[in-house]
């Protein structure tokens, strides 16, 4: 661990750039990430901006290094897939799984995730690469579970698997990332679950899940 001008960050300089990121990581939950200043955030540390340049050359900076650390964690979602059945109530539970990896994920990152979005929408390539290392994770072991469906004849020859998965993942992200916006169309929380399963298994599988 190195600080800016490349010097290396003992134990305590490493736990004071650690709360500093985690002092961050609190403020965007109730904060726009405009209005976040290094300031503000060296303050909530107990700390000062001085301190705080030693270790981000700004708030972009201290942004990136939490969501890069997210993304470690995000690239875990695509073991919810490994050695995964998608036959009868196994591939139901599968489907129940993953969807709840997911939404469970982006609850607990709703603020960091935001900002990646926003930063992926302006066209940012270090946020939109963050994005995708997320979503690719699962992409290609999803890809690869309908891929062997299909190499065993159980479901259409003219599928493109990377194609399905790819709109899956989509939409598995796009639901996550809006489920407090679901009770405004007078979608409870506990009914996004099975039904977001029932969409995922269908994708999948190409038939209604077994119950």
């Amino acid at each position: 661990m190195r600080t800016v001008d490349g010097r290396v960050a003992g134990r305590r300089g490493q736990a004071t750039r650690q709360k500093l990121l985690d002092c961050l990581s609190e403020m965007l939950r109730s904060s726009p990430y405009r209005d976040v200043k290094v300031i503000d955030v060296a303050r909530k540390a107990g700390t000062s901006p001085a301190t705080f340049y030693q270790y981000f050359p700004d708030v972009e900076g201290a942004v990136l290094e939490v969501a890069e650390e997210m993304a470690d964690e995000g690239a875990a979602l695509a073991g919810l897939l490994e050695g995964r059945s998608w036959a009868g109530r196994a591939g139901w539970q599968t489907a129940q799984e993953l969807v709840d990896g997911f939404l469970e994920f982006w609850r607990r990152n709703d603020a960091i995730l935001r900002v990646i979005d926003l930063g992926a929408a302006e066209g940012d390539k270090r946020f939109y690469k963050i994005r995708m290392r997320i979503l690719n994770a699962v992409n290609g072991s999803l890809s690869s579970s309908i891929g062997e469906l299909q190499a065993k004849g159980r479901i259409d020859k003219d599928v493109n698997p990377a194609a399905i998965a790819g709109s899956l993942v989509a939409m598995l992200a796009a639901v996550a990332s809006h489920q407090k916006g679901f009770s405004s169309w007078g979608v409870k929380q506990a009914e996004i679950r099975p039904n977001l399963a029932l969409l995922v298994h269908l994708g999948v599988t190409g038939r209604k899940p077994t119950k």
